[in-house]
């Protein structure tokens, strides 16, 4: 079953982050989706879970309620339920964006015959791009980051240096420099997220990936599973070749 509450005190997507932290962990909830603008939360659980039971489960700057609404024929508030999009139109930011970057790179290298380069084109702009929208919400990405990531967990200052890490990557592979460090640490950096997204999705967590930042609101899924495995099986690739 999935309810739907309201939410007050949450000031930044950080708050909206520790707030899903900390309900995920409530004993009997499967997921949880924070909206920080509508100040509301749908949590699926697998029985009735009383208010009283998240409100305790929160700091005290946080106050929950049952989401309501008046039906019009009866005059009577009623409990809610909410309805997710589907995971592709969830997902259609991200294959917008690598529809892009495969656009940008297939006119990079038309006029080329060399594989390799149009593969160090897209790694470069796939990097670059997508360190944009965590360096978006610097303050709010490490928190996100560190729901999978396993370094991240055990080492906060990890999640605030990776965005300039896919950074300092992209260009190197834009500018052909040192190209076997950047490919050797692409395998180290995606390898790690990787095991953490693997895990999320073997254990059927809902939460939310921090791949494109908290811009924008992406749903853990395969495709991210799928988004990472492409990459390091390039820079494999790529160091074979």
């Amino acid at each position: 079953m999935k309810h739907s509450y309201t939410i007050k005190g949450m000031t930044c997507n950080g708050c909206r982050t520790h707030v899903e932290q900390v309900l995920n962990k409530v004993e009997g909830v499967t997921s949880t989706t924070v909206d920080l603008e509508s100040e509301t939360v749908g949590i699926e659980m697998k029985r009735h879970i009383n208010l009283d039971t998240f409100q305790k489960a929160l700091p005290e700057k946080y106050t929950i309620k049952q989401k309501q609404e008046t039906n019009v024929f009866t005059n009577s508030s009623i409990e809610t339920n909410t309805s997710e999009p589907s995971k592709l139109k969830q997902l259609q930011p991200l294959f917008i964006i690598l529809g892009y970057i495969t656009i940008a790179t297939v006119l990079l290298n038309y006029s080329k015959d060399s594989w390799s380069t149009a593969m160090l084109d897209f790694m470069g702009l796939f990097f670059i791009v997508f360190s944009f929208f965590k360096i978006l919400d610097l303050k709010g990405f490490p928190a996100s980051f560190s729901m999978y990531d396993p370094l991240a967990k055990v080492l906060p200052a990890y999640g605030w240096i990776y965005p300039f890490i896919e950074t300092a990557l992209g260009l190197m592979f834009l500018m052909r420099f040192e190209i076997d460090i950047a490919l050797i640490a692409t395998l180290v950096v995606l390898g790690i997220t990787t095991i953490g997204v693997s895990k999320t999705l073997l254990d059927k967590k809902s939460i939310q990936c921090a791949c494109l930042g908290t811009a924008l609101k992406l749903p853990m899924t395969e495709a991210t599973f799928i988004e990472n495995a492409i990459m390091i099986v390039m820079a494999v690739l790529m160091l074979m070749m």
